[in-house]
């Protein structure tokens, strides 16, 4: 019974969890218990047990006597997170690097084939995918199940608003061109290069964020 339990509210985190970033639950969102004990289902236990895998994941913050509400992510918060996450996935391109057989760079050639096809098409979700499937790749081919573990967490975290630097103007074609870079040093073998790349872009892909965020604000009260 309890490895069904187990699995039951796992299922139910992963469904909540892809809400999320597709943010059908929108940052700062109540999260309405009952609301969804019926849509899905299930009884309060395994959804419960959900919520406190999310919160501890960072995707949801509890109020004592509120209930649970789905994080905000702030500029402060990007600032601190974004250097860290781009030493980890740095890393993980150094790793690669290093590990990856011929085979590998066979299937991260296909995957920025995909890339391509979609910046040249300016579909941004599928752009977005094929992006991530390449982030998640490197970070197998590192090897490294700690530094995997570590980097996951924070990926969670930087999802909620990875997305919408892409809008900024010019970060499409940039992030091609930057990926293209990481994936040349990786088919060299190029450790130093692979991680000098990877920092870089994810560096960048803070600015973009920023600069999206400053054409967003306006100093103009309707």
């Amino acid at each position: 019974m309890r490895l069904v339990l187990n699995s039951l509210h796992d299922e139910v985190a992963a469904k909540l969890r892809d809400r999320i970033f597709a943010g059908d639950l929108a940052p700062g969102s109540f999260v309405d218990e009952p609301a969804l004990c019926a849509e899905l289902s299930i009884s309060r236990t395994p959804l419960r047990e959900a919520l406190k895998v999310l919160t501890a994941e960072g995707l949801l913050r509890h109020e004592p006597r509120r209930g649970c509400f789905v994080s905000q992510i702030t500029e402060q918060d990007l600032d601190e997170i974004f250097p860290v996450i781009a030493l980890l996935e740095g890393r993980c391109a150094f790793e690669a690097a290093g590990n990856a057989t011929d085979a590998d760079l066979d299937a991260l050639e296909q995957l920025h084939a995909r890339l391509q096809r979609s910046a040249s098409a300016k579909r941004f979700t599928e752009y977005y995918e094929a992006n991530y499937a390449i982030h998640e790749a490197i970070i197998v081919l590192s090897n490294n199940r700690w530094l995997a573990q570590v980097t996951g967490d924070l990926r969670k975290i930087v999802r909620l608003a990875r997305m919408q630097q892409l809008r900024a103007p010019g970060r499409l074609e940039q992030s091609l061109s930057e990926h293209m870079t990481v994936y040349a040093a990786l088919k060299a073998r190029d450790a130093e290069g692979a991680e000098a790349a990877m920092r870089t872009h994810l560096t960048r892909q803070r600015v973009a964020l920023r600069e999206l965020a400053r054409l967003q604000t306006s100093r103009i009260s309707a």
